[in-house]
């Protein structure tokens, strides 16, 4: 069977244009070079979808990760296998197997068929995962009992470990890296011989560092110092919290530490101190949404429920509409796990489920508070939706969040809590929906096209005759240094709005399982999505990534 060119592979995946395609093949016409390495240098496609595409058009595996894979030491120069990104990580009777980036190094693969004597199974993974396995070929073999101390009585030897330069300039370097990249997340993972850096930066994770085996212990061990956990206790999760200032900016940061395998994990959560804001408009959302919140918002009673999963951006849309509605007319309380961002005239609780005091009960202990504003950080159970709806008919205005798909299905979550239709009905004044999805960067867009295709599929026409606000400004980008390389910068929100009118309830007297929001003249979150896709904010893939 004739194998597919690589070209006709990365088209029909989507991961770029047939133009593309043929400005790579003039080029390479002219200069010679491999079609997949010219189009990665144009910017069309990504690494990861070139390597996507090599393993469909070679038949051999592709590794997104390397978590679970270990390098396989053999008696050979370590720096043949570095120069040439080859490295080997399994072998049984038959054969050898070895993660490359590179399929063509064909005189290194027979290298190490001469040499083991074994025939070599290539599989593809991505740069970033190679630089960990050269990491990991460097260093000598540790038994990994030697990694564990008796914590409890070498403290005091710990804490000269972390309080050693070498250390202290490492995490205060990457602390700073983070802040800098406008990271939200940094991830500590203990795997067997190294451990992992990686940066959260516009909802995803980017591998930045390889700390070597003998730093291990001592990273951890500062990091549990300056967040005031107890550095004698590795068995069990520890929480703590750390207030810096990095590049002239406050930064408040929450530590968790949970042991795994192979050592503590340890993630950082960052958040900044300064003045942020909080207004609708620089959250992304369209103005037929913001009238519509605020439509909802403005009434002096009832639930209004946002939902999506973590990460989605619902708390700070809740605090968007909080710093709207507050004043010195109204009381203010919100009951949050744990409080994120400080408010001025707010009166904001912290949960504490490890003492007993849930959100339900401190739900219950705000009502004598004689609020006229509550915020619930989040509706988990039947007693706390309970609590919250007796609130909204006793008067009070309640914010709170679900964990659903979509707008309607929150109403579906309800029910099957156990929560009866009727106080729904009268409780319930509006629903809503959203993600977050990464925005191009606006150093590296360029003007793009909207094909008939897309047009066609997507219903592009009809969506701007409804929606005229929208400015028709399509963009595609290609990476840079602003962005990492990545495409993109920042984040944008996309989100569905329903008012749980007398129609909607209507829908769901009908049908318990009612969502199909398209049927009630409101867009959906995927085609909010694809608004920002036409006006150049975000691409297609971002939105499908989160939204389909």
């Amino acid at each position: 069977m004739k194998r597919k060119k690589l070209g006709e592979i990365l088209v029909e995946k989507g991961f770029c244009s047939k133009d593309d395609v043929e400005k790579a093949l003039e080029i390479q016409s002219s200069y010679g070079g491999r079609i997949g390495t010219i189009l990665l240098n144009m910017g069309a496609i990504t690494e990861e979808q070139l390597l996507k595409a090599l393993s469909e058009q070679l038949e051999i595996d592709y590794y997104r990760s390397i978590d679970n894979i270990d390098i396989l030491k053999i008696n050979i120069n370590p720096d043949i296998l570095k120069e040439n990104n080859v490295y080997p990580y399994r072998e049984d009777g038959k054969y050898l197997y070895v993660l490359t980036n590179d399929p063509l190094k064909v005189e290194v693969f027979s290298l190490l068929e001469n040499y083991t004597g074994k025939q070599v199974k290539v599989s593809l993974t991505k740069e970033e995962n190679l630089k960990q396995l050269a990491v990991m070929l460097n260093l000598d073999e540790i038994e990994t009992e030697k990694e564990f101390l008796d914590i409890d009585e070498e403290v005091e030897k710990l804490k000269e470990l972390a309080s050693e330069a070498p250390v202290i300039k490492l995490v205060n370097s990457l602390l700073t890296k983070a802040v800098e990249q406008n990271a939200t997340d940094i991830h500590f993972e203990a795997l067997k011989n190294i451990m992992k850096v990686r940066f959260r930066i516009d909802g995803i994770l980017h591998t930045v560092d390889t700390i070597p085996q003998d730093l291990k212990l001592a990273v951890i061990t500062r990091l549990k110092l300056i967040s005031g956990m107890n550095i004698a206790e590795n068995r069990l999760p520890q929480d703590g919290r750390i207030s810096v200032r990095i590049a002239g900016k406050e930064i408040d940061i929450r530590a968790s530490s949970v042991p795994t395998q192979f050592g503590e994990s340890f993630v950082l959560r960052l958040l900044g101190k300064e003045e942020i804001d909080y207004s609708l408009e620089s959250l992304g959302f369209y103005p037929d949404h913001i009238e519509l919140i605020r439509s909802i918002t403005r009434k002096p009673n009832g639930i209004f429920l946002t939902t999506g999963p973590t990460g989605s951006g619902k708390t700070t849309t809740l605090y968007s509409i909080l710093s709207e509605l507050n004043s010195d007319s109204v009381k203010i309380v919100t009951v949050e796990d744990p409080v994120e961002y400080e408010f001025k005239g707010i009166n904001q609780i912290n949960v504490k489920p490890e003492i007993g005091y849930t959100f339900a009960k401190a739900l219950r202990s705000i009502l004598r508070q004689d609020p006229d504003i509550i915020m619930v950080g989040e509706i988990r159970d039947l007693e706390t939706a309970e609590i919250a709806i007796q609130a909204s008919l006793t008067g009070h205005l309640v914010l709170s969040t679900l964990h659903t798909n979509s707008a309607l299905s929150s109403i579906s979550r309800l029910l099957d809590m156990g929560v009866e239709f009727f106080l729904l009905k009268a409780s319930i004044i509006g629903l809503m929906a959203q993600r977050l999805v990464r925005k191009l960067c606006p150093y590296c867009s360029y003007s793009a096209e909207l094909t008939d295709e897309f047009r066609k599929a997507y219903g592009i026409d009809e969506l701007l005759e409804k929606h005229p606000f929208v400015k028709v400004s399509p963009k595609k980008s290609k990476g840079c240094e602003h962005c990492n390389y990545t495409g993109y910068r920042g984040r944008t929100v996309i989100a569905e709005i329903v008012p749980f009118d007398i129609e909607v309830q209507n829908r769901f007297e009908k049908e318990k399982n009612f969502d199909r929001i398209n049927e009630l003249g409101y867009r959906s979150m995927f085609q909010d999505g694809i608004l920002k896709v036409v006006e150049g904010l975000t691409s297609l893939e971002e939105v499908m990534r989160v939204a389909s």
